[in-house]
């Protein structure tokens, strides 16, 4: 086990972190009464497993900088094999590879952004461990309940990943692409469903799933590349490339409750709100940080009582 620390570039809370993985149900995260944050998950190079315990002992230092987080980490990988970079994959995860400085400012001009970051203080997106394991959870989730592919994902966790102790707690990580693609039957999945895990599995094999990648094209360049995966629609393409390579600077142009809650948020009219050409024309305000507001608008819905949703 290694010791690492991240130092934010900006506001950043891991309570809050730990808050929004707890109703974020894909994550199948439960309550952090440590406030420790642990997890377990495939590695970039797609053969490692990754297990981290995260923990942020002050949000805010004396001289009002944020606190750092230390990591401690486990790594499982081939004998041989030249290990990942896990710090930076966590980084990403907890949106730390972004520069944050200058997300307060946003506020400055839009009262409806000082509102949300008031409402959220420190919170920026928690993203999927990667495009993969994103990928493979829209293939999932796709025309069931959120409930039952949750319980489809944990299960094939449970089932088909390795696990790792992560500071005292038994994780299994999502299985790696190389077992996933082996799967024949999954409970709780038709054949096509299955066919198209396989063909994510071998996308990210190839290396059509990386990050990094991802992030340094432009932006609509890797959405249609992604919709070129079996089963990849404009919404699953976007969640794989906002919340799986942590993209920071990308409105959701196919994600109706982030527009609804933007109309809610900023009292607009229907031939707005109905409007996503429009509504990414208001979100060009939140530039670099479209995807960190919106993410808060959806948290904001989300919180609210079922009858105001």
């Amino acid at each position: 086990m290694t010791t690492l620390t991240l130092t934010p570039a900006g506001p950043f809370s891991l309570d809050s972190s730990i808050r929004f993985l707890g109703g974020f149900t894909p994550a199948s995260y439960g309550p952090a009464a440590d406030r420790v944050l642990r997890l377990a998950f495939p590695a970039d190079d797609s053969v490692s497993v990754i297990g981290c315990a995260l923990r942020q002992e002050e949000e805010e230092t004396a001289d009002g900088k944020p606190g750092t987080v230390s990591a401690e980490i486990t790594v499982r990988t081939d004998d041989g094999r030249k290990p990942p970079d896990a710090l930076g994959q966590i980084s990403r995860i907890l949106s730390l590879d972004i520069d944050g400085t200058g997300f307060p400012a946003l506020a400055d001009n839009d009262p409806i952004v000082a509102g949300l970051q008031a409402d959220y203080p420190g919170l920026r997106p928690v993203c999927f461990p990667s495009p993969y394991e994103a990928a493979a959870w829209t293939i999932i989730g796709n025309r069931i309940r959120t409930s039952q592919a949750a319980t489809v994902k944990a299960r094939l966790a449970q089932q088909h990943g390795h696990a790792l102790d992560v500071a005292g707690r038994r994780l299994n990580a999502f299985p790696a692409p190389a077992v996933l693609r082996s799967l024949d039957h999954i409970p709780g999945l038709t054949g096509i469903k299955i066919q198209r895990l396989h063909a994510i599995a071998e996308a990210a094999l190839d290396g059509y799933l990386d990050a990094d990648e991802l992030r340094a094209q432009p932006a609509e360049h890797a959405l249609a590349a992604l919709r070129e995966l079996p089963g990849i629609g404009p919404f699953s393409a976007e969640l794989i490339l906002i919340r799986g390579a942590g993209h920071p600077d990308v409105f959701p142009t196919a994600e109706p409750r982030v527009h609804r809650a933007m109309a809610d948020a900023y009292q607009l009219d229907t031939a707005i709100a109905d409007n996503p050409r429009r509504l990414a024309r208001i979100a060009d305000a939140w530039r670099p940080y479209r995807s960190w507001i919106a993410l808060l608008l959806r948290a904001r819905a989300q919180d609210q009582p079922p009858a105001a949703r």
